[in-house]
């Protein structure tokens, strides 16, 4: 049987479109669902244009109630990819997914991680630093933001000069080619 994906996205899904095209003709494992909280997220229309079903849901659907676990667990998702997804995984979907949960964050952690630190705001942070490197982190996901075990990071160098929409643009690249290949070989992993 194939393994089933979920992924939660906040706006865009760049990241989110990038695993639906890897896996979409995979004969081992799917991309199921997507959820986000934000009706208005880009990612409900590529989900769309990839024939993948979708759930948006309310801040007290996922900290409240167990409806989000129950459709992950009705699908038999075997793993909880967050794809630029803002908000904190409660205790309750961490239980009922133990480290089946995975993020990307726009930095090499434990740098630049934390409450309030993502997109933007985690770029800004480094190019203020003056820092002569940055990169990706997937990590995967424990109560704290940022902090579950690192499963990959890739590097990047920051070239003087480099800008915001630079650092951005070397680091989504990173994303886009490693997030997918993780996500495969993880579910490689579950299966053997």
């Amino acid at each position: 049987m194939k393994k089933r994906i979920a992924i939660f996205a906040s706006g865009s899904g760049s990241n989110a479109q990038k695993i639906m095209e890897h896996f979409k003709k995979n004969a081992d494992a799917e991309v199921a669902l997507i959820l986000t909280n934000n009706p208005e997220a880009y990612v409900l229309q590529r989900a769309d244009n990839f024939e993948i079903p979708s759930h948006v849901f309310d801040r007290h659907e996922f900290y409240e109630t167990d409806d989000v676990i129950r459709l992950l667990k009705n699908l038999q998702v075997d793993l909880i990819v967050l794809a630029g997804f803002l908000w904190l995984v409660p205790q309750s979907l961490l239980k009922a997914f133990p480290n089946k949960i995975i993020n990307i964050h726009p930095s090499l952690l434990p740098k630049y991680g934390g409450k309030g630190m993502y997109g933007d705001k985690v770029h800004n942070a480094i190019l203020a630093a003056k820092e002569e490197e940055s990169g990706i982190t997937i990590h995967f996901v424990n109560e704290n933001f940022d902090e579950g075990e690192i499963i990959h990071q890739s590097r990047f160098r920051i070239d003087e000069g480099d800008d915001l929409e630079m650092v951005k643009f070397k680091g989504q690249q990173l994303e886009h080619t490693h997030f997918p290949k993780v996500v495969e070989g993880l579910l490689k992993k579950m299966r053997s």
